[in-house]
């Protein structure tokens, strides 16, 4: 099954073009891209924090919790696996 989130009807219209250019193939990198540099510290910081030893969950989430996530998840350029993980671990330490 291969359901693509619907995550258009929670941009903006700026965001909404860049997804389009996006699709289209013809997106020119800016000053907001995922950097060599910054996908460098993405890494770092998930590798901190996967020493620890992980515990397969389910969850159930409402549908547009989850949309909304995963299109937060595409702005910061991660799995949105990732980016519950980084909430949730925040949460609880802080």
């Amino acid at each position: 099954m291969t359901n693509k989130p619907s995550i258009k009807k929670f941009l903006d219209d700026e965001e909404k073009e860049v997804m389009e250019a996006i699709e289209r193939d013809d997106y020119e990198v800016g000053n907001n891209a995922l950097t060599p540099t910054r996908l460098k510290e993405l890494k770092l910081a998930a590798r901190a924090t996967i020493h620890e030893e992980r515990v397969k969950i389910s969850l159930r989430l409402q549908k547009s919790d989850l949309e909304r996530l995963k299109a937060k998840a595409l702005q910061e350029g991660m799995p949105y696996q990732t980016l519950i993980n980084s909430i949730l671990h925040k949460a609880v330490t802080t």
